[in-house]
């Protein structure tokens, strides 16, 4: 193993700590002959644990050896995997290169340990070949992430040249991507020591769909509109979605961003306080394949905060032009994002007359930097009603009209008032109550 690996060139930057390279240096003990047999059993035993609990944390199952293969195929960002990601496998030299590793990658699948297992009276490799996983529904994994790497895997046990392997993995690239980008489909930012950030992929994130969100329609057609146009590669704008809490705002985003995966498009969320950061992170996704919202929920700004004037820069006017491939969906319950206060209208005629200072029209200038603006309202009495009845019919829940409209009332009293989460809350505790 430790030969393969060695050969490895364009994937073969690994950390040393990674689990093909610890492996590779326990065949080169192995080999060398003289090692303490106990020694290397606990250093197998040690990397057959992290492959189990990747295995477990992404539910990998049948061949362990074979996923983890193929997640550093996927995962790997080098020059070749990134051009194949944007035009996929051109004739050139890297080919060359390329097509060494991947049969490097071929032996690495068909890799035998049945002599170190037999010298050291182990069987761990055997079994992690072999392997099924815990029940998966009661996991808490990337379902997206497992079924690409499984069904990615599976077909590459099918290859049986180094030109097929190589046309399975680019044509991976090229349909759905290479790295955290390719597999995930949203991403908070996080900041290192150094200064620089890093993407951390959301695991757990909601799988709702527009059509989920009772009502609304008019403000969904827009938001599917918009970015239609955006992941077509037309113009498309910025988006504020504003108005009351509760109504759907985020988890129409959440919807979009679930509905148009398959296209490319991608979210990464970010805080106010994370706002310095921006131009770092546009400079890692602005020659990605992908169309990268850039959200930020629940936006607004007090008096005191000037970091709006950062992100009107951003938004449009800044020196750089913001890339194509990026634009920015906010949430807020304030229609102009910034607070307004009478303070601010301080030039006034003697007849009473209001003109609009200078002031005010600077914090209202950022609301007018998003083309398209969404207002999501508190439904009317009559139409929480018809949400509740809606969620009650989808989620199998059998109560007479008059009697579930009663029990709405009474639950969004003493809740929140009326609104779309309230009536998803209402019906949330009829279901966990059970008396239905």
């Amino acid at each position: 193993m430790e030969r393969i690996v060695a050969k490895l060139l364009i994937y073969g930057d690994l950390p040393d700590d990674s689990i093909l390279h610890q492996l590779a240096t326990v065949y080169r003990d192995f080999h060398k002959g003289d090692y303490d047999k106990e020694d290397l059993i606990t250093r197998c035993y040690r990397q057959v644990k992290r492959l189990l609990e990747m295995g477990t944390a992404y539910a990998f199952d049948k061949n362990l050896w074979h996923n983890y293969l193929t997640y550093l195929l996927i995962m790997d960002e080098n020059p070749f995997s990134l051009t194949c990601e944007k035009v996929g496998s051109k004739d050139g030299s890297v080919n060359h290169f390329a097509t060494n590793d991947f049969s490097a990658f071929m032996k690495l699948f068909s890799f035998d340990f049945s002599e170190l297992e037999s010298e050291l009276g182990i069987d761990c490799f055997s079994c992690i070949t072999n392997y099924r996983a815990i029940d998966k529904p009661k996991l808490m994994y990337n379902g997206n992430v497992s079924a690409k790497v499984r069904g990615l895997s599976e077909s590459l046990e099918k290859a049986s040249t180094e030109d097929e392997f190589f046309e399975k993995v680019t044509d991976f690239y090229r349909k759905i991507g290479v790295g955290a980008f390719g597999l995930n489909k949203a991403f908070r930012i996080h900041e290192l020591q150094s200064g620089r950030v890093e993407f951390n992929a959301i695991n757990n994130m909601d799988t709702v769909l527009l059509d989920d969100l009772v009502g609304y329609e008019i403000q969904k057609n827009k938001l599917v509109a918009n970015t239609k146009a955006f992941v077509r590669g037309q113009r498309a704008n910025n988006v504020l979605l504003f108005g009351d809490s509760g109504t759907g705002k985020s988890t129409s985003i959440k919807a979009i961003v679930n509905e148009f995966y398959n296209d490319g498009l991608r979210m990464i969320e970010i805080y106010k306080y994370q706002f310095r950061y921006l131009s770092q992170v546009i400079a890692q996704i602005k020659n990605r394949n992908y169309k990268f919202i850039i959200y930020m929920d629940d936006l607004s700004f007090e008096e005191d905060e000037s970091d709006y004037k950062f992100l009107k820069a951003l938004i449009e006017g800044g020196v750089e032009t913001k890339p194509d491939n990026i634009l920015i969906y906010a949430t807020s319950n304030r229609r102009h994002l910034i607070r307004e206060t009478w303070k601010d209208r301080s030039d006034m005629e003697q007849n009473g007359d209001i003109h609009r200072s200078d002031t005010v029209e600077e914090k209202l200038s950022l609301a007018y930097r998003f083309g398209v603006t969404i207002g999501y309202y508190k439904p009317s009495r009559q139409e929480f009603h018809e949400i509740v009845k809606e969620l009650a019919v989808r989620n199998g829940i059998e109560i007479e009209e008059d009697v579930l409209n009663l029990e709405a009332d009474r639950w969004e009293m003493s809740h929140g008032g009326i609104s779309g989460r309230t009536a998803q809350q209402f019906i949330d505790h009829l279901m966990g109550t059970k008396e239905i």
